[in-house]
């Protein structure tokens, strides 16, 4: 199992309310690790945890998040699958401002992202350094036991009241806070305010999956194909597996120029099936993965084909993902609220209701039927400990004073 552990503090904002809070990761030396990819599993266990239903645990539903970030959790795409209305990225004050880290900046601002500048000690040599990015930072978190208080007051007489929202970091009395407050910072954060409160995480075995998941999200959430793009640019697996399907795809006769052209080409609906079938048969690790595969596609088909010419799709996407709880171990609850897909989609998954819940149960009872035939064809083959796994994930009661 992998698990994480994330301290969160409270940043509140001049009124006393909470306004978000910051989240630090610790290794498994329980070591302090911004997001960075310089430990490649760290990377993958946070991304699988803050893109996934954890998150909502962890925040509530619509607090922001402050992560700190470095050169290499800019350069190595690792936060392409945040969203950038929950999570504000908080440089580093260490930060190397290379002309290709500095573009990146721009860039993920450009995304939409709240930027923030951690530990600035209000000296010259910090303003020298952070002065190109200045018009890009939103809040800039002044560290007020580094910075000496000439230095201070300088900074804040230049800056309060502007674009640039000011944080006081490291209050650790209640003279500090009724002090910063006077001098007109709009946020504050220290232990006189709130502690870190450490709580452990278990992220997924397949961080791919939560990927897929956040794709899946993009799509129904009719984004431009430009951010479809920029997210699937940042998973080499899944671009090549895309341009790989589509060259194969006996409808499409034309030589791949671009991403962008493919999802074009393809549309959200014929890209949102093969997705889900990237889904099945990459990310799961179930031995049994091929099969479930073809059944959930033959589903889909199925009850396509049953469906009205209005929705036929919607009938597809039903099928597949009425079988997603074969391959993730999350509750597949907490998924379907993640990804937030129609409503006659998730109540068939979750509740087998809807106007597609005729269709399934005869899916299902074919299924049932074919299954069962095999299973009295080959029963002398099958080995005990998997009849008893069968029947017990089954919920079936085995009386053992007979086995």
């Amino acid at each position: 199992m992998n698990i994480i552990n994330i301290s969160k503090q409270k940043i509140f904002d001049n009124k006393n309310q909470v306004y978000a809070y910051e989240l630090v990761f610790r290794d498994t030396q329980n070591l302090e690790t911004v997001l960075s990819s310089n430990i490649r599993g760290t990377a993958q266990l946070i991304i699988s945890s803050i893109t996934s239903p954890e998150l909502d645990k962890l925040l509530g539903s619509k607090t922001l998040a402050f992560i700190n970030i470095d050169e290499d959790a800019l350069l190595k795409g690792i936060l392409d699958v945040l969203d950038k209305d929950r999570f504000i990225l908080n440089i580093s004050e260490n930060i190397q401002l290379t002309e290709n880290i500095i573009s990146k900046i721009i860039q993920y601002k450009k995304r939409g992202f709240i930027l923030s500048l951690e530990h600035f000690d209000s000296s010259a040599k910090m303003l020298a350094k952070f002065n190109i990015l200045f018009n890009y930072i939103d809040i800039i978190k002044m560290d007020v036991v580094l910075s000496e208080p000439e230095n201070l007051e300088k900074v804040m007489a230049k800056l309060k009241g502007g674009r640039v929202k000011l944080l006081a970091q490291n209050i650790e009395t209640k003279e500090d806070l009724k002090k910063y407050m006077e001098m007109g910072f709009d946020f504050f954060q220290g232990y006189y305010l709130d502690k870190p409160d450490i709580m452990e995480i278990v992220g997924s075995k397949e961080p791919a999956q939560f990927i897929i998941l956040q794709l899946i999200k993009i799509i129904k959430d009719n984004n431009s194909t430009e951010q479809l793009e920029f997210f699937i640019k940042k998973q080499p697996d899944l671009s090549y597996k895309l341009i790989q399907f589509f060259n194969n795809s006996k409808k499409f006769s034309v030589k791949v120029e671009s991403l962008t052209q493919v999802i074009t080409l393809m549309g959200r609906d014929k890209l949102l099936r093969w997705l889900l079938v990237y889904l099945y048969s990459e990310t799961s690790k179930n031995p049994a993965s091929k099969t479930i595969l073809a059944l959930a596609i033959k589903r889909g088909e199925r009850m396509e084909a049953e469906a009205d010419a209005r929705r036929k799709d919607k009938a597809y996407l039903a099928g597949m993902f009425s079988m997603l709880s074969s391959i993730f171990e999350t509750d597949i609850r907490e998924l379907m609220n993640h990804i937030q897909m129609d409503n006659d989609i998730t109540s068939l998954v979750l509740e087998k209701k809807g106007p597609f819940a005729p269709s399934l149960i005869r899916a299902e009872k074919a299924e049932k039927e074919y299954l069962k035939q095999m299973m009295l064809e080959n029963f002398e083959k099958l080995h005990t400990n998997d009849l008893i796994y069968t029947l017990e994930y089954g919920g079936v009661e085995i009386d053992r004073s007979k086995l």
